[in-house]
């Protein structure tokens, strides 16, 4: 199965619907979700889709495709899971500093859903009781992920209930009968390190006890994806050893069965995306040679919001003489996608590729400075297809109401 686009391949595509261009190899997705499915085939696990990483419904239809289930990061994502054909129970939806009726929302859709604050969790109890089973996000106050801004679980982090709060969400529980089906816990983006994930194995392994109803215990995601060539990546294999173990000694004491769950967003999408850009212009300024391309934050945000480093390659002169280059973007803000990146000969017109682009690239694109969102190409057994159009000036104008 072909995995990595060829350069060939990605330049046609982009001389067919031109640029600045998203690709998506769906060969590559279905890879990766493999490799999960054979690193945890001993553990009774489920694995659900990250979607907020990637929305497009061909590439939903295609999670769905391949057998895995959908997480939701708001109730319009899982309109839209629902839309593409998940069924209600193979969609997951945790709630994040929400109002109550976005809940109401989502029961209403019959989806499993898990709730992350003593609030909402109240207004639960007190209008539902143990009519509908739910899950509950906890903050383990465990430091985790690549950098603060993708870290979720330590003590500051505004996501989950603090777990020094057990006491109060045990009361609430008994107060109102809650149907506390199962547990969740995230603690960010690209974790390296599987004893992280078993840390949270440790906390629900002493929480179990309090919650006779419990079904599945969630690990959340942010399995480390390679950015560059000798980056260090979650072993999954490991893992997968390691939640064994946990499910089979959690079963040994309390002689009940108990599924976990993952969440995977970047691991599935991360590295089957491309952002193919054309350089507009090269401009030399004392030792820097800057290639500004076609394309800039308001498509592909990461390097500027996170620092997050993502391979570029030229596809269109793969045998000219290595150069070093800062290629940069067309927004009027610093927008640098790599600087002092060492590159085949950059020529003007010539198309770069910017690699592991498929997760939180379109997803958090903009129409920042009235340019338009790019368009978007499935590749699927080597044949590439248009699965969203470019913008048009009538996109920028579209829901504005004239009154002057």
């Amino acid at each position: 199965m072909q995995q990595e686009l060829s350069a060939e391949l990605l330049c046609s595509i982009a001389n067919t619907y031109g640029t600045p261009l998203y690709v998506y190899n769906a060969d590559k997705i279905t890879a990766q979700f493999r490799n999960l499915q054979s690193a945890f085939v001993n553990s009774n696990t489920r694995f659900f889709y990250a979607c907020k990483s990637l929305t497009n419904i061909n590439i939903l239809k295609h999670i769905l495709s391949i057998g895995c289930s959908i997480d939701c990061s708001s109730v319009n994502e899982a309109h839209l899971a629902l839309h593409v054909g998940f069924k209600p129970e193979n969609v997951l939806y945790t709630s994040n500093g929400i109002d109550f009726t976005e809940i109401e929302e989502a029961l209403g859709l019959g989806i499993n859903i898990n709730i992350d604050s003593l609030s909402n969790l109240e207004k639960f109890g007190k209008k539902y009781g143990h009519s509908y089973p739910v899950g509950i996000r906890l903050r383990p106050n465990i430091m985790a992920g690549g950098n603060l801004k993708i870290s979720t679980g330590h003590s500051n982090s505004k996501f989950g209930i603090p777990i020094e709060q057990v006491d109060e969400i045990l009361q609430l529980v008994q107060e109102h009968q809650i149907f506390i089906r199962g547990l969740h816990i995230h603690t960010g983006s690209e974790i390296k390190d599987v004893s992280v994930f078993m840390k949270v194995a440790e906390v629900f392994f002493d929480l179990v006890p309090h919650f006779p109803e419990l079904e599945f215990l969630d690990l959340g995601g942010g399995f480390k994806v390679a950015y560059k060539e000798r980056d260090h990546l979650t072993d999954i294999a490991v893992l997968g050893k390691e939640i064994e173990k946990f499910l089979g000694n959690l079963e040994m004491k309390h002689q009940k069965k108990f599924q976990c769950w993952f969440e995977p967003g970047k691991y599935l999408v991360s590295e089957s995306g491309y952002l193919i850009a054309k350089v507009n212009v090269l401009k030399t300024s004392q030792d820097t040679v800057f290639a500004g391309v076609n394309t800039g934050l308001n498509h592909l945000i990461r390097p500027m919001m996170y620092d997050a480093f993502h391979r570029i390659a030229n596809i269109s002169n793969p045998e000219g003489e290595i150069k070093t280059y800062t290629v940069t973007g067309n927004i009027c803000e610093t927008d640098t996608f790599g600087t002092d990146r060492h590159l085949h000969e950059v020529r003007e017109g010539d198309f770069l590729a910017i690699y592991n682009a498929g997760a939180y690239g379109f997803e958090m694109s903009s129409n920042y400075n009235a340019r338009y969102k790019p368009a978007e190409v499935l590749v699927l057994d080597g044949k590439a297809s248009l699965i969203r159009k470019r913008d048009e000036f009538s996109d920028l104008l579209r829901n504005q109401i004239t009154v002057l």
